[in-house]
């Protein structure tokens, strides 16, 4: 079973890979970036509300939706080719599970650098935001939103709390992008 467990996680990264190598960033589009592990519960805040999101929003064609997985540098490319980025993370926010926080601009600087521990998993946006600083494509809007796990164990759905959290979110996101009209 552990090998059928480590060909399962392997398949899912090589999906990612060729998902993230696929997209092409139109820089006119708002990329909609959801990172963390979805076979661990609320680890996979991210990508669950990413995918909320595509359904929600499937009549917009001003936006681009990538699954980022738990994957980092392999990222930069594609946020170094976008103007506007919302990206959705699970994050330690101190707060009530499935609580959702917004993060813009300067203020997802600094929560980013802040505490580099806040993140649940290994993603490091931080230095992807740092590559494309560097690099002088940092978007110019962006976003962060962080939603305060409540279960990270193995399971393909979020906990109860995160999973009613979806709709906030999903109310977050449309508040920023109609911000950056």
């Amino acid at each position: 079973m552990v090998g059928c467990d480590a060909t399962i996680l392997m398949l899912d990264c090589v999906r990612r890979l060729l998902t993230i190598s696929n997209v092409m960033c139109d820089s006119s589009k708002t990329l909609i970036l959801g990172i963390g592990n979805s076979l661990l519960q609320d680890e996979g805040a991210g990508i669950h509300a990413m995918n909320f999101l595509r359904e929600a929003l499937a009549d917009r064609d001003d936006l681009t939706f990538l699954d980022g997985g738990t994957l980092s540098f392999t990222l930069a490319s594609a946020i170094e080719d976008t103007s506007r980025l919302i990206v959705i993370d699970a994050a330690n926010l101190n707060a009530s599970p499935g609580h959702s926080q917004v993060f813009e601009g300067e203020a997802m600087d600094e929560f980013l650098g802040s505490n580099r521990k806040r993140s649940v998993h290994e993603v490091s946006l931080l230095d992807l935001m740092a590559i494309a600083h560097l690099a002088d494509h940092l978007p110019h809007q962006r976003a962060l939103i962080g939603i305060q796990p409540d279960v990270i164990d193995w399971g393909e759905h979020p906990s109860a709390a995160v999973a009613a959290a979806m709709p906030q979110v999903c109310a977050q996101t449309r508040q920023i992008l109609e911000g950056w009209q």
